[in-house]
């Protein structure tokens, strides 16, 4: 569990600069607070309908989905390479999803009455995997998750269409142009409503297209997502296919004798983000730095790396997010937990 100090420092913590310059952060300028409860509601209304087109699980109808991704970290994390993904659900029956990579993981998880089974290469979903779902079926936050957050908007230009931005965060900061540190941020499309970038943090993000995007009635899946990091492209998901099925066949939704023995199945929670003092810096300048990791359910951070890797604090910002002491409770029914965690460590210049 992340201690009460600790907790402190996350509350408190505000930059006096924005964000670092990334080809993908589209709030440059100023961003416009949304104080009243109208301005609030319509914010939160366009963040919903972007958040709705991806919630296929909602329509009450089975259906095959087939993705494929490419993962290219350059070591920073596991099992880079080729992978495919599968989702069957079946709204009667439940949901079997499976995943393999060139690199040798491979994994199936079933959700079947409200029970979850899990088998495979390990018991931990590798980052990379967890961000591809993340990036299909979970993009975007919902309004109990922002409730009695700041909220600013402001309108940006991609490739040549306006899209709104919606900043949101835990603390009020400091009136700068630009993204602060701590704010999440949601590019949508007014006219489509569909998410266009995604970001958690500075220096990573998700950018959504939808030429030949596939669909299942109402619901629009991009027909690509390309993950950056500090301007480097780390993964590309593709959505192979999308095939609505009259029905699904019962056995596979049926658990296998290990998945029985080894019980309840990983469960992949919300991501948690929180800032901390890290100490002097080697530099006489001093910015912030992203820490992006996965914590796994023995509360062990994994896969971790830095979002601004050519800062000179980048190797100290890691050690120290390290540092952190990550145990927490099981999740839902008793279920192991994991989750990403986003770590801004900020240092003191250097005198």
């Amino acid at each position: 569990m992340v201690s009460k100090a600790m907790l402190v420092v996350a509350a408190l913590a505000t930059f006096a600069g924005g964000a670092p310059s990334d080809p993908l952060e589209l709030v440059n300028g100023q961003a416009q607070v949304m104080h009243t409860r109208a301005s609030r509601g319509a914010a939160l209304d366009l963040l919903a309908h972007a958040r709705g087109s991806y919630a296929l699980r909602s329509a009450g109808q089975a259906y095959d989905l087939k993705v494929k991704f490419t993962v290219t970290s350059g070591g920073e994390t596991q099992y880079d390479g080729a992978w495919e993904m599968e989702d069957v659900f079946d709204p009667a029956q439940g949901l079997r999803w499976t995943a393999k990579a060139e690199a040798g993981y491979t994994t199936t998880q079933i959700a079947a009455n409200g029970v979850f089974y899990g088998e495979g290469t390990s018991s931990t979903i590798p980052l990379r995997l967890q961000e591809a779902r993340a990036a299909l079926f979970d993009p975007i936050p919902t309004e109990r998750n922002v409730d009695g957050q700041v909220i600013r908007t402001s309108t940006a230009t991609l490739n040549g269409a306006q899209v709104t931005c919606v900043l949101f965060s835990g603390t009020k900061g400091a009136a700068i142009p630009g993204r602060r540190w701590e704010e999440t941020e949601e590019c949508i499309d007014p006219q489509s409503g569909l998410l266009m970038v995604h970001s958690q943090i500075p220096g990573r993000y998700y950018a959504y297209e939808y030429g030949d995007a596939p669909q299942a009635g109402s619901y629009v899946l991009p027909k690509r997502v390309t993950v950056t990091e500090a301007g480097k492209t780390v993964s590309v998901i593709s959505v192979v296919s999308l095939e609505e099925l009259p029905g699904v066949d019962a056995s596979l939704f049926e658990p296998t004798e290990a998945m029985l023995a080894r019980g309840p199945s990983i469960e992949m929670a919300e991501a948690q983000k929180l800032s901390r003092a890290a100490g002097k810096s080697i530099s006489t300048v001093a910015q912030p730095v992203g820490v992006f990791g996965l914590v796994t359910a023995a509360g062990e951070l994994v896969e971790a790396h830095s979002l601004q890797p050519a800062d000179p604090n980048s190797a100290a910002a890691i050690e120290d997010a390290k540092q952190i002491n990550f145990s927490h409770p099981a999740g839902t029914g008793g279920r192991p937990r994991q989750y990403f965690v986003f770590v801004i460590e900020k240092f003191v210049a250097s005198q």
